[in-house]
């Protein structure tokens, strides 16, 4: 079963004063301002870099659900932070990371099948697979 979700991005001017704006199928994100000076600058609006965050957080936190429950484990709170960190490379720009940090409330996990189930998770998030970049996961069971 495919299934196919849709964003847009709209950009008037050139890179450095130019604005944009990114919205999503949802309406979750509409006419969401983004631009240089938020990637780069600290300036207000989003980027892609913090998207990107946000969708592997959110992607690995639901596939470590889900690997959780075929090990007969609930999860009483999961919350992931992806840190995504973008390099110049030569003349141009990369992602060349995201370390995801997990801190998650399971009870009646060990700290050894948390480290399998969550590194299992890392590795089968649909997030994960599609970027080409190193990821890395930092865990911890809260217990």
């Amino acid at each position: 079963m495919a299934i196919t979700k849709k964003a847009s991005a709209h950009w008037e001017g050139d890179l450095k004063t130019g604005i944009g704006s990114i919205s999503t199928e949802t309406g979750v994100l509409r006419e969401a301002p983004y631009g240089f000076k938020a990637r780069f600058e600290g300036g207000k609006g989003t980027n892609p870099e913090e998207l990107i965050g946000a969708a592997h957080a959110g992607c690995f936190s639901m596939a470590f659900s889900m690997i959780l429950g075929g090990a007969n484990l609930t999860a009483e709170s999961i919350d992931t932070q992806a840190e995504v960190t973008l390099d110049q490379v030569g003349e141009g720009f990369e992602i060349t990371a995201v370390k995801l940090i997990l801190k998650a409330k399971i009870p009646g996990a060990t700290q050894a099948q948390f480290e399998e189930l969550s590194n299992k998770a890392k590795e089968g998030c649909p997030v994960s697979k599609v970027l080409n970049a190193k990821i890395t996961l930092d865990a911890t069971l809260i217990s």
